[in-house]
């Protein structure tokens, strides 16, 4: 038997928009989920975007507050999809209100949100997912058990790189996202939060770090209207960009390997150039998102001129299956999130966390917060255990 789940998303930008479609599909890819999720009700501020969703999407119905998501009893589920300013208030109101609750990363403005938002959940005895996708493509999947399965040898150093243009252009306006108050960090809690996830998914837990910070493009536009994603804005005020554009950071993992993350927002030619390099004793593996289903696999005893192979993810990987029947037929960045929704709407129904969790989400930021005190400092800081 299939049980109804009412679902909300609060925030109906870009993201708000591709989890309400991942709700849609989650059906298709894995039917045998027992719980299908409906739109029950979409919180937007924007005038009139509510409105173009629930049309779109089929909600039964729309607000401009929030508040009213927790307060109805129509709603099991919420995704978080707001400006990061407000995840900590929302996430902890409706766990409060015995709401699941998928949340988008970073959580927050620091780890002291993450952990509060974590604290409530459990506190509450409800579920929460985190949207750490790059983690779910299989091919990431299939790296971690090879690494784990000693196939690499054992792990000496790594690279992960998150280089993107979407903030390259001077005329981008200056939102939310570039303001301490309401987007504390910049790169850092966008793209390097993602890196500092692979990084422990694939390698385990970081305990000191180095790093540094820069802002290349020091004042924007401030925009005029309602902004959606990364629009541009001309003829506005010009104010300060007051959060990190840059960031290269050294790593320590408990394991003794030694890593670099290295993430930019502003990469002039580069187009979501997101991925790793793992290297150990005996070979090494690569990852590039813009060739997601594919692996660089260098295995054997050859050391010397070894060569590397391009390996494809099949239905044995992760959960490849539930898209395609054969290797090397491609995956795309929207199945990430039905994998994710999977994964959330499976331990709603277990009770039992698949996936990222909000545990993951606090020893991600406690690495930025942690980076962020090394920028500062300009030295070297040890990453807080968890606790």
């Amino acid at each position: 038997m299939v049980d109804a789940l009412g679902v909300a998303v609060v925030g109906f930008g870009w993201m708000g928009r591709v989890h309400t479609q991942a709700y849609a599909r989650v059906a298709h890819h894995f039917p045998g989920l027992p719980l299908r999720p409906e739109p029950v009700v979409v919180a937007e501020e924007v005038p009139g975007r509510a409105e173009e969703a629930a049309a779109q999407y089929g909600f039964a119905s729309t607000t401009r507050d929030w508040r009213d998501v927790a307060a109805d009893p129509r709603v099991r589920a919420v995704s978080i999809t707001a400006p990061n300013f407000l995840h900590r208030e929302i996430g902890v109101a409706m766990a409060e209100a015995g709401k699941h609750i998928w949340i988008e990363k970073p959580v927050g403005l620091t780890a002291e949100d993450a952990r509060a938002v974590a604290d409530a959940v459990a506190k509450a005895g409800v579920q929460g997912a985190v949207g750490f996708n790059y983690r779910n493509a299989p091919a990431v999947e299939a790296a971690r058990d090879l690494i784990a399965s000693g196939g690499i040898g054992r792990v000496t150093h790594a690279r992960v790189r998150l280089f993107s243009d979407y903030a390259a252009h001077p005329e981008g306006a200056l939102t939310w996202r570039y303001e301490r108050e309401r987007g504390g960090s910049g790169v850092l809690g966008d793209l390097a939060s993602h890196g500092a996830d692979l990084a422990r998914f694939l390698l385990g837990d970081i305990t000191s770090l180095s790093a540094d910070t820069a802002v290349f493009l020091p004042e924007r536009a401030r925009p005029t209207g309602a902004t959606a994603g990364h629009s541009r804005a001309t003829g506005g005020e010009m104010g300060a960009v007051e959060n990190e554009d840059y960031v290269n950071c050294l790593l320590r993992f408990a394991s003794g390997a030694r890593g670099v993350l290295e993430a930019c927002r502003v990469s002039v030619g580069e187009q979501n150039n997101y991925g790793f390099e793992v290297h150990g004793t005996e070979g090494a593996v690569f990852w590039d998102f813009r060739r997601m289903n594919e692996l660089g696999v260098s295995r054997g005893t050859g050391y010397q001129d070894q060569p590397v192979s391009t390996v494809y993810v099949g239905p044995g990987d992760g959960e490849f299956g539930a898209f395609q029947p054969g290797a090397a037929n491609a995956m795309g960045y929207d199945d990430l999130k039905v994998i994710e929704a999977y994964r959330f709407l499976r331990s709603v129904a277990e009770g039992v966390p698949y996936g990222a969790t909000l545990a993951d989400a606090v020893r991600s930021a406690t690495v930025l917060d942690a980076m962020a005190r090394s920028a500062e400092e300009r030295a070297w800081v040890t990453v807080d255990a968890p606790a």
